[in-house]
């Protein structure tokens, strides 16, 4: 079993906690992070939200980036996620279990289902926070399912 995470603290620490249950470290990788809104970065949300330009309904959406100085565009975002995957995804390893952000989960799945990247400009695939994401590939024709998405049955359990 591998087990992946971004490197920013809250899915570090989600990430040693899930690797204490399967006795593996987690390996940090800075391509797993949320999108980068640049020079809004470690400011209040209320600052982001006077400056920011939503996307186009139609056109050119991966190359927009929000109307917020440094930000990540879509497609800077999507590139660096789908590096990720692509090196995560070669590795031999039967079980990974990838630790995220709820953004960047859209192009974790993007990647496994083999969505080309100038088509992910329109998709969002969301999970609540703690929520858990199943995916697998069948031994025989290699389809890649989505057995589950943003699942928080557990997050109850551990409420009883």
């Amino acid at each position: 079993m591998e087990l992946f995470s971004s490197d920013l603290q809250r899915t570090r620490q989600t990430a040693e906690t899930v690797g204490a249950l399967f006795d593996v470290k987690p390996t940090l990788d800075r391509r797993l992070r949320e999108k980068s809104y640049g020079e809004a970065g470690g400011r209040p949300q209320e600052w982001l939200d006077r400056r920011f330009v939503p996307p186009p309904a139609v056109g050119e959406r991966m190359d927009h980036d929000e109307g917020v100085a440094g930000a990540e565009t879509k497609a800077q975002w999507a590139q660096r996620v789908y590096a990720a995957m692509d090196e995560i995804l070669q590795r031999p390893c039967e079980h990974q279990i990838i630790v995220t952000h709820g953004g960047s989960l859209t192009f974790v799945l993007a990647s496994w289902i083999r969505m080309p990247i100038e088509s992910a400009g329109y998709a969002s695939f969301r999970g609540a926070s703690g929520s858990i994401t199943t995916l697998r590939e069948d031994d025989f024709f290699h389809n890649r399912q989505v057995v589950s998405l943003g699942d928080t049955r557990h997050l109850d359990a551990e409420q009883r």
